[in-house]
């Protein structure tokens, strides 16, 4: 029975790299994929551009070509295409930044076509709230998993993304803000409550 996966972690814990990974074993074995990103992962595209394509990146320098969901799922018959299509699996990623209904969308790719649907994202934003996307994705993904990373100030399990600007941490703000290493780092709970409350 085709499910709803949710792999999330921080910033900078190798997201991207592992659904590039994904999609190749599936192909591998002559397997199609449908590979996604959200419509607000401006990165790696001209935003102007009016066709469903952008660029899946990793901080490695892999890189793929995936269709924008949002515009995706604003064409006539989309469950059509999917259908016809005979795919395998459905990877989505950045579905942080999806509306929820998106990820309804997807939930119903899973029950109605028996797709399996694997999304990959952040769980929490800089201020340590949920993005609308991935608090849908924990109320309704069947499975959800924790890719693992360590902060960047010690040994411990990251657990926070922290906002910085000039290597300076930031607290406040609008909630998406695209960035890599230079805006985000991994940080654990304690070492992100350490530079918030300036205490030692």
């Amino acid at each position: 029975m085709a499910k709803l996966f949710f792999i999330h972690s921080t910033m900078n814990s190798g997201k991207s790299l592992d659904l590039l990974k994904t999609a190749h074993n599936y192909e591998s074995q002559g397997k199609k994929v449908l590979v996604f990103t959200s419509d607000k992962d401006t990165r790696y595209m001209d935003i102007n551009n009016n066709d469903l394509k952008g660029i899946i990146k990793t901080r490695i320098g892999l890189e793929r070509e995936a269709l924008l969901l949002e515009r995706f799922l604003k064409t006539e018959n989309y469950m059509d295409y999917i259908k016809e299509g005979n795919y395998d699996c459905v990877l989505v990623d950045e579905a942080q930044f999806l509306p929820r209904e998106a990820v309804l969308a997807l939930v119903d790719v899973v029950d109605r076509l028996q797709v399996p649907v694997i999304c990959y994202g952040l769980k929490n934003d800089f201020r340590n709230q949920l993005f609308e996307g991935s608090e849908a994705l924990l109320l309704f993904a069947d499975k959800i998993q924790e890719i693992k990373t360590v902060c960047t100030y010690c040994d411990r399990k990251a657990t926070m993304n922290m906002r910085i600007m000039n290597g300076v941490p930031e607290f406040d703000g609008a909630q998406i803000q695209m960035g890599g290493n230079e805006s985000y780092v991994p940080v654990c709970r304690q070492c992100y409550k350490k530079r918030k409350y300036n205490y030692s």
